[in-house]
């Protein structure tokens, strides 16, 4: 009988769009307290855009040793996107923090603004279609926030369910091995200790728990 592969406690992080890595520290704190060995991987959302950043952190992981990834927001769509155009690498998981993996309605309520072009950058394509249902290797699991403050809410378009920013039907892509809602706002998910928690559990486990009371 072969043995059981080792546990993998790399973690690499990826924010956001309009954010920076100093964004996931919080995160990143959070993580290293359950026991893994973080690092943040950062990218220019606006300016470089998701290809740009797909093929850079497909190099950086393409020769290193396992690592699971945790992605916030647009972070989850660009490790999707790496994970598919690239299905050798070595990720067993990935944790998805209220990715739009399905297209975000509030990405495609602000072309209405001229200065939409100024707002989205070059990542605007991804955020307006999403991922294709995920079919790869990996172990993909989502973290969605049920907290509705964020600029979704005054642009339209996100129904009763959300975060604020991404509905929670946008987060639910086919494919998915897990899916799990904490009490979190679209950028309250990089500071929640539950979400941490949840992501953490994912990540040893390959599915989320229960959410315990706060």
């Amino acid at each position: 009988m072969d043995a059981a592969p080792a546990p993998c406690d790399r973690v690499l992080l990826l924010h956001g769009i309009w954010n920076a890595r100093a964004w996931l520290l919080p995160l990143a704190w959070k993580l290293r307290a359950e026991g893994f060995q973080v690092s943040v991987f950062g990218y220019a959302s606006i300016l470089g855009g998701p290809e740009a950043a797909v093929e850079a952190l497909s190099q950086r992981l393409a020769d290193g040793p396992p690592t699971h990834l945790v992605g916030h927001s647009l972070g989850g769509l660009v490790a999707l996107e790496a994970l598919r155009r690239h299905p050798g690498l070595p990720v067993p998981r990935l944790v998805c923090l209220g990715s739009p993996l399905c297209g975000s309605a509030t990405a495609r309520g602000l072309r209405r603004w001229r200065a939409a072009g100024l707002v989205l950058g070059r990542s605007g394509s991804l955020l307006h279609r999403g991922c294709e249902p995920w079919q790869g290797a990996t172990e993909v699991g989502m973290v969605a926030g049920s907290i509705p403050h964020g600029i979704g809410r005054l642009i339209g378009g996100l129904g009763r369910d959300s975060d604020g920013t991404v509905a929670l039907a946008e987060t639910r892509l086919d494919g998915l091995a897990d899916h799990c809602l904490v009490p979190a706002s679209h950028t309250g998910l990089v500071f929640s200790a539950p979400a941490a928690r949840q992501a953490a559990c994912f990540l040893r486990q390959g599915r989320f728990e229960p959410l315990r009371s706060q």
